[in-house]
C-alpha cells in the first residue's frame, strides 16, 4: 500500500468515525431552524428559554469536551465513545418526552454532556498513520459539514410532520445507530497516537492561553458560532411573518446553503494558490458584518433574506474550514490535542453564549435588534484577528527516539532544527518521541531519519 493513500483500516475508520460525527452534529443543528417556531406549543416558553434551550447543548459540550479526552486517554476511546453516545440519547429522550421548555432544556444539557468529540478525534490518530492522518481529520470535517446541510434539510420536514419530540426521537435513534457503528464497525486501536495529537495537557492548556495567535483563533470560532446560533433564535420566526410556512423553510435553507458552498470555492482557491490566506480570512469575516447588517433592511423580504444568508454561509464555511486547519499549523508540535481541543470547548460556548444572547434580544426586542448584534461581534472579531499571523503551510511528524538525558534532547532537537525545511523541533524523552513541523517543499525525510539513527 502506497504511504500515499488511506490503507484499509484508515478508510474504514476515518468513513465510520464521520459517519458518529455527523450524527452527533445533527443534535445541535436539527434544532436550530425549528425550536422557535414549534417550541411554542411547550409550556412557559419564552425566546429567553428557546435560546437557553438551543444553547444549552453547547455548554455542557464546551464544559466537558477536555474532560472525556483524558478519560478516553485513561479507560479506553471506544468506552467512553459508548457512553457519551448513552448520556446523549438518553438527554434526548428526556427531551422528547417533555412539556414544558425548562424539560427540553435539561434534556438538551444532557445530551451535550456526551462530549465525544475529543475521544473521537483521538481514536482517529490512534488509526491512522502521521502522514495519512490530515486525510482522515479531512474525512471527518466534510461530514460535519454537510450534516449542518442535511440538518437544515430534515429539521423543518421532522418537525412538520412530527413536531419537536419527533426531532429528539429521531436523534436518540441516530446515537443508538452510532453505538452500533462504534462497536461493530469503527476498528480497535492497534497503536496509540503521541500524546501531543490526541488529548489535552492541563500544562499545555495554560500555555496556549497565553499564544497571541491562536487565542485569536479560539475567540474567532467562539464569536462565529455565537453569530449562527443568535441569528437562529429570530431567523425562523421573521421567515413566517414574511409568509413562508415553517414547513417550508428548507426550500430557503437548503438552495442558500448549497449555492454558498459553490461559491465558497473560488476564496479558497485564492487563499491557497495566491497566497492571500489572512487577506481572504479578513474579507470573510467583513463578509460576515455586512450580510447580518443586510438583514436589518432585507427582513421583510424572502429574497433579501436569501441573499444576505447567501453571503453569510459563503463566510461562515471558508472560515468554519478554515480555523481548524490553522491551530494545526500554528500549535506547538507537542500540543496540538491541547491546541484543538481549547477550540472544540470555545466553538461550542459559542454556541450556548449565541443562544443566551440571541434568546435575551428576541425577548426584548425585535429581530433587527438581533441581526445588528450579530453584526457588531462581526466588527469585534476583525479587529481582534486584524494582527493574526498566517505561518507558512507545514505539516508534523512524529518518530520514536530514545534519548534518556536532556542534554541530548536538546542537542538533538538544535541538531534537528538547523536542518532545511524544519521549523520546529521537539525531543520529548518521557514519551520516547520526536516532533518534528516541516514545511514538505523543502524538508527531506532521509536527512532526518539519518540525525535521529533511523533507517
Amino acid at each position: 500500500m502506497s504511504k500515499q493513500s488511506l490503507n484499509s483500516l484508515e478508510k474504514r475508520a476515518a468513513i465510520s468515525l464521520a459517519s458518529v460525527f455527523a450524527f452527533r452534529m445533527l443534535g445541535l443543528f436539527m434544532l436550530m431552524p425549528v425550536l422557535a417556531i414549534y417550541g411554542q406549543s411547550l409550556t412557559d416558553v419564552s425566546p429567553l428559554w428557546i435560546g437557553l434551550a438551543i444553547g444549552a447543548y453547547g455548554l455542557t459540550q464546551a464544559l466537558l469536551q477536555i474532560p472525556m479526552g483524558w478519560l478516553s486517554d485513561k479507560f479506553g476511546r471506544k468506552p467512553i465513545i459508548v457512553a457519551g453516545l448513552i448520556m446523549f440519547a438518553i438527554g434526548s429522550v428526556i427531551a422528547a418526552l417533555a412539556e414544558s421548555i425548562y424539560w427540553v432544556t435539561a434534556g438538551r444539557a444532557l445530551q451535550g454532556m456526551g462530549a465525544i468529540a475529543s475521544a473521537l478525534l483521538a481514536l482517529a490518530s490512534d488509526l491512522s498513520r502521521d502522514e495519512q492522518r490530515p486525510k482522515v481529520m479531512a474525512v471527518i470535517g466534510m461530514c460535519i459539514g454537510m450534516s449542518f446541510a442535511v440538518a437544515m434539510l430534515l429539521g423543518p420536514m421532522v418537525a412538520a410532520a412530527f413536531g419537536i419530540a419527533g426531532i429528539f426521537w429521531l436523534t436518540a435513534a441516530l446515537a443508538l445507530l452510532g453505538i452500533g457503528i462504534v462497536l461493530f464497525i469503527v476498528p480497535g486501536a492497534v497503536n496509540r497516537a503521541p500524546k501531543g495529537d490526541t488529548v489535552a495537557s492541563m500544562t499545555d492548556i495554560r500555555k496556549l492561553v497565553r499564544h497571541p495567535q491562536l487565542v485569536r483563533l479560539d475567540l474567532g470560532v467562539l464569536l462565529l458560532h455565537l453569530t449562527l446560533t443568535t441569528l437562529f433564535v429570530a431567523l425562523p420566526g421573521q421567515l413566517i411573518a414574511d409568509g413562508l410556512a415553517a414547513q417550508d423553510h428548507w426550500q430557503l435553507y437548503i438552495p442558500v446553503l448549497l449555492l454558498a458552498f459553490v461559491l465558497m470555492a473560488p476564496l479558497m482557491i485564492v487563499a491557497i494558490r495566491k497566497q492571500k490566506e489572512k487577506q481572504v480570512f479578513l474579507a470573510s469575516i467583513a463578509l460576515l458584518v455586512v450580510s447580518t447588517l443586510a438583514l436589518i433592511p432585507a427582513a421583510n423580504s424572502l429574497i433579501g433574506i436569501a441573499v444576505a444568508m447567501t453571503v453569510y454561509f459563503i463566510a461562515f464555511n471558508f472560515l468554519e474550514a478554515t480555523m481548524p486547519a490553522l491551530v494545526s499549523r500554528i500549535a506547538p508540535a507537542t500540543q496540538k490535542g491541547s491546541a484543538m481541543g481549547v477550540f472544540s470547548s470555545s466553538q461550542f460556548f459559542g454556541a450556548f453564549a449565541g443562544g443566551v444572547m440571541g434568546g435575551y434580544l428576541a425577548q426584548h426586542f425585535n429581530p433587527q435588534t438581533v441581526f445588528a448584534a450579530a453584526a457588531a461581534i462581526g466588527v469585534i472579531w476583525l479587529f481582534i484577528a486584524w494582527r493574526m499571523q498566517i505561518p507558512v503551510r507545514s505539516k508534523t511528524l512524529s518518530f520514536v527516539t530514545e534519548v534518556d538525558e536532556p542534554e541530548k534532547a536538546d542537542a538533538l532537537a538544535d541538531q534537528l532544527v538547523a536542518l532545511p525545511g524544519v521549523i520546529e523541533a521537539t525531543v520529548v524523552s518521557e514519551e520516547n518521541r520526536t516532533y518534528l513541523k516541516v514545511n514538505d517543499k523543502e524538508f527531506d525525510l532521509n536527512q532526518a531519519k539519518q540525525a535521529l539513527g533511523l533507517r
